[in-house]
């Protein structure tokens, strides 16, 4: 029996996860994995946990319409929001919804996987690298990336709130997100999956988030613990967002804040 990915959301979760997670926390990466991915026109290219879609849909930009993408992710809301997005110029994507841990896909038919971002949330992480190299050919890339966990002010603050507000379970929950294998662990995982010339680089970034008093309770509702968060009242709702508010004052800018983070980035052939 497969085990589910720990990354579910339910309702309308998933159009609030492409409305206020992807501009504000993935989306500003997507860029650089593509970049040292070096995709070129032609290529066929496999994005697991693919979420709403913003790594496929530059995939699918760069290798053109003789490329092929195809992206992965178990959750059916997720696809259905990638699916109702508009296509972008490029290769046609066929969205999958299958595990990351046991694909129902054949061997050697990719030239690159990508996964930004989801690794971390894999049952079985070792399983889920062996079925990466298994559907690449021969020379085939892998690029991978997992947050810095020393680096994030903007989610400490947010497991901190919740904790408080809603109950250690649910922070643990988005805690999740962090739970990320160290570089020589990850290196360590992808060679013994088969990959080889593997190489971890350090990335940062200075990003700005928008009013938090908004942003906070939004970004929540696009979690898996939007359900517990909307059971509390109003007032505890809002407390949750202030105390965030006060903890990154440190990084106020305008009606905002800009808070540092940092991700490594895996590149592997096989």
């Amino acid at each position: 029996m497969r085990q589910p990915e720990q990354w579910q959301l339910s309702g309308n979760a998933a159009e609030l996860y492409e409305r206020y997670v992807v501009p504000y926390f993935l989306g500003p990466w997507a860029p650089g994995l593509l970049e040292m991915a070096a995709l070129r026109p032609g290529e066929r290219v496999f994005d697991v946990a693919c979420g709403t879609g913003v790594v496929a849909r530059l995939a699918a930009q760069q290798v053109g319409t003789a490329g092929k993408v195809t992206g992965l992710d178990l959750n059916a809301g997720m696809l259905a929001v990638a699916r109702a997005l508009l296509p972008p110029p490029g290769a046609t994507i066929t969205w999958v919804e299958d595990s990351a841990v046991a694909m129902d896909l054949a061997d050697a038919q990719f030239d690159v996987v990508l996964c930004q971002q989801g690794l971390q949330f894999f049952p079985d992480k070792p399983a889920a690298l062996r079925e990466m190299h298994r559907v690449l050919v021969p020379g085939g890339r892998v690029v991978l990336s997992v947050w810095e966990k020393t680096v994030d002010p903007y989610g400490l603050a947010l497991w901190e709130a919740v904790e408080r507000h809603v109950g250690m379970e649910a922070a643990m929950r988005l805690r999740a997100s962090r739970m990320v294998p160290e570089p020589g662990e990850l290196s360590q995982l992808l060679v013994e999956a088969g990959f080889q010339d593997v190489h971890i680089r350090f990335s940062r970034m200075t990003k700005r988030l928008p009013a938090l008093e908004t942003l906070v309770l939004c970004h929540l509702a696009a979690t898996p613990v939007a359900e517990a968060v909307a059971a509390l009242h109003d007032e505890a709702r809002a407390a949750l967002a202030r105390d965030v508010c006060l903890a990154l004052q440190p990084y106020a800018d305008g009606d905002g804040v800009v808070v540092p983070d940092a991700t490594n980035v895996a590149t592997a052939h096989t």
